[in-house]
């Protein structure tokens, strides 16, 4: 049974998100949450995100959909020559930034598993012929990614959407590298949320009932093996988190977290 509602669960993600890449991405067509607000600038979103505008502008057009709930790349400090793995990689905004910073001699893996958004974003890849660039069609459960070949994991408000991350985080340890690490921009519950709320689909596909606590998180990551683990959730996130359900304060139950740790060296 538990097996089907997770399938249940990644069908709607899947086709929600399919919707998107087919689309302009925000706001989601009109349907609430989608880690997204309403607005029709995905610029004005990310950068409401702590996006710069160098960084808007630096992507092929057609990258940056405007979902999201924070700036991963403000946290992961990454560096010339590193492998850079984005999960939940969508459009590809996040790899196309990470790319410019591990140059060359770096390389940027993107894994999604709604094929319409990896189709669109090896597009995107096409358009300014990024070579250290690539993107796998997958579950972010169940990584195409090999043992111990990955310095650092971002991720933008995509492991909420999962209906079993303890294996994504299980996942996560076992592609990086020894002293490896991850940087993550994500969703986090810190209050129980009303039935109608909790048990709405659309609401999991919008980013929101899928959170877990802190707690939850904190427990996940030294289970799978993670170190020096910080969850710091961002209280400014209320401002834009207002716009994802109309009618409801989801700013009472969720905020934007930023969720660190490193795999313990060898």
């Amino acid at each position: 049974m538990k097996t089907m509602k997770n399938e249940a669960i990644r069908q709607a993600v899947r086709e929600r998100y399919g919707q998107v890449a087919r689309s302009n991405g925000v706001g989601c067509g009109g349907a609430s949450g989608c880690c997204a607000g309403p607005s029709t600038n995905a610029e004005v979103v990310s950068q409401g995100l702590g996006y710069s505008a160098n960084d808007t502008s630096a992507v092929p057009e057609g990258a940056n959909l405007g979902l999201g709930c924070g700036n991963p790349q403000a946290i992961a400090a990454l560096r010339p020559g590193e492998v850079v793995l984005d999960l939940g990689s969508g459009a590809g905004f996040d790899c196309f930034l990470a790319a410019r910073q591990v140059g060359d001699t770096g390389r940027v893996i993107g894994v999604d598993m709604t094929p319409d958004m990896v189709s669109r974003a090896r597009a995107n890849a096409e358009k300014v012929a990024y070579n250290n660039v690539e993107f796998r069609l997958g579950e972010i459960e169940n990584l195409p990614v090999a043992d111990a070949s990955v310095d650092a994991i971002i991720s933008n408000c995509v492991i909420n959407l999962s209906p079993d991350k303890p294996r994504v985080f299980a996942e996560a340890h076992r592609v990086l590298k020894p002293g490896g690490r991850l940087a993550i921009a994500d969703i986090v519950a810190f209050a129980d949320m009303p039935d109608e709320i909790r048990n709405d689909m659309a609401h999991y596909t919008g980013c929101v009932s899928g959170a877990s606590t802190v707690a939850e998180i904190e427990a996940m990551l030294r289970d799978s093996g993670f170190k020096q683990i910080r969850v710091a959730p961002k209280d400014s996130s209320r401002t834009f988190l207002g716009d994802w359900v109309p009618g409801a304060d989801i700013g009472e139950y969720v905020l934007s977290a930023t969720i660190e740790a490193v795999k313990p060296g060898e």
